[in-house]
């Protein structure tokens, strides 16, 4: 049969999606990730304040909601923002593109989005999709003036005059069950990740332009929220001394669309800061391009298929600033976590060169850097300093032994009373050491107690727990090391009593 090159077509039909599409949308967000979609849309909108908050009764989490002081939508603009595929009129500086990412974001989390705003000079409006309608008639309810108004008006820590407020219902990544150990670690160990996600991805506008991200968890049963915890910057390019000399180098790459500029920069190496640990990101997966659009952060780390990851290369980071212009060669996923390049791309980058300075000599630079490091006389580590609690003798053997970690705050170590039999706790957020006072007797014998006590004691404990206090939070394995040694020294104190 011969091969027409255009196929014959005898007229057109409108093929309407059904409504089960709504089930598809989202699947591939992470917790994380879809709240910093629903934090692009309160940035579009100006705010300045941004608050993330978990909403609990009782043992359980009930739901979850992005609260913002931002610009607000009047009647006529709520339902576009609830359309899937709604389109408003995105400018090249707003973080939104798709007119997805609300929805997506949402659904693909929660059995229920709820969106309430208020614009000035308009009264407040709201819209509820519930996923069990929406995959099987489109149907989006609308809110009492009042229900929004109220919703609008609670005690959100910030006067809501103009703004919005997401609420998500029925949100599948809670726990869902009754014990209080398990809500209590869901909550500290997801707090840690979306507000180490979040420092990552708005980390630069986060730095620049004022704005704020809290999070906080609200108890409905005493009406009671916490301390609203900020969101801090992380930096993946934040390191005190570049790893080689002569960086950062910048280098432009010729795309169909325009020229896209390449930031290459070299870490220190066996840096200890959090834009390098990045949490529980390896040295495989932070290495590579950083792609930026409109300064949020796309995609941490990858090389997109124009080198293969490797151990040797962990220093290497580049910052690749992209627009619309250039989308037919790197184009962002709808979820805003990675980007899709072309081969036109990958060739640019392969052949461009500046001066005689080209990728390939940049690679090469990376990987000495980093062996160069691995060959050098083993050192000792840069320390947290000893601060209050440590008598001055053990505080000066230390400095004379051990380098400290320029700006870091020093570790203090002090006696309390504590609720169980633990010997010891470690508090991250302040920096402290705590010893419970129950076992002060066992220390110190018949001999007075003082600040500076039991030197012996607090230099051995600073020894093994000062490398915890770097870094962003306590891992599993650190936290089964603290339970190990307290229950071994706890034992050991009683036994001084037998």
């Amino acid at each position: 049969m011969a091969w027409d090159d255009e196929v014959q077509v005898a007229g057109s039909t409108i093929l309407l999606p059904e409504p089960r599409l709504m089930d598809a949308i989202g699947l591939n967000h992470k917790l994380e990730t879809a709240i910093a979609d629903l934090v692009d849309n309160s940035i579009d909108a100006g705010a300045r304040r941004i608050l993330v908050r978990f909403v609990r009764r009782g043992d359980q989490l009930v739901g979850l909601c992005v609260v913002d002081d931002g610009r607000g939508m009047p009647e006529s603009e709520i339902d576009p923002a609830m359309t899937g595929g709604g389109q408003r009129d995105y400018t090249s500086n707003d973080l939104g593109h798709f007119g997805f990412g609300l929805k997506a974001a949402s659904l693909g989390q929660a059995d229920s989005l709820t969106l309430v705003s208020r614009a000035k000079g308009a009264p407040s409006c709201g819209r509820r999709w519930l996923t069990r309608k929406a995959a099987s008639t489109f149907e989006c309810d609308v809110l009492t003036d009042d229900s929004a108004t109220q919703i609008l008006n609670r005690n959100w820590g910030m006067a809501i005059e103009t703004g919005s407020v997401v609420r998500w219902d029925g949100v599948r990544a809670f726990p869902r069950s009754n014990r209080p150990e398990t809500t209590n670690r869901f909550l500290e160990d997801t707090l840690v990740r979306v507000r180490n996600h979040l420092g990552l991805v708005f980390h630069r506008i986060l730095s620049r332009d004022g704005v704020a991200i809290l999070i906080d968890v609200e108890d409905l049963d005493i009406q009671e929220s916490s301390a609203q915890l900020p969101v801090e910057a992380v930096d993946p390019f934040g390191y005190l001394k570049a790893g080689a000399p002569g960086y950062p180098r910048e280098f432009s790459v010729r795309l169909p669309g325009g020229d896209v500029s390449l930031h290459l920069h070299i870490w220190t190496p066996r840096s200890q800061l959090g834009g390098f640990r990045l949490g529980h990101v390896g040295p495989l997966d932070a290495q590579g391009f950083y792609f930026y659009r409109n300064d949020r952060l796309l995609q941490a780390g990858g090389w997109n298929g124009v080198i293969h990851p490797d151990r040797r290369l962990q220093l290497a980071r580049v910052a690749i600033d992209v627009n619309d212009r250039v989308a037919s060669q790197i184009a962002m996923n709808p979820e805003k976590t990675a980007v899709r390049v072309g081969r036109d791309f990958v060739t640019a980058v392969e052949t461009a060169t500046a001066d005689g300075y080209s990728f390939a000599r940049y690679i090469e630079e990376a990987t000495a850097a980093f062996q160069i490091a691995q060959k050098r006389t083993r050192t000792r580590p840069k320390v947290v300093p000893p601060g209050r609690g440590f008598s001055p003798s053990v505080r000066k053997a230390i400095s004379a032994e051990l380098d400290f970690i320029p700006g870091q705050e020093a570790i203090d170590i002090r006696w309390a009373d504590f609720e169980d039999d633990s010997f010891f706790d470690v508090d991250r957020r302040d920096g402290v050491i705590w010893l419970n006072k129950h076992y002060r007797w066992a220390v110190l014998g018949d001999r007075d107690s003082s600040l500076n006590d039991a030197p012996l004691l607090k230099a051995a404990l600073y020894l093994l727990l000062e490398e915890l206090f770097r870094g962003e939070y306590l891992g599993a394995k650190d936290k089964d090391k603290v339970q190990l040694w307290g229950a071994i020294l706890a034992a050991a104190a009683r036994a001084e009593a037998q």
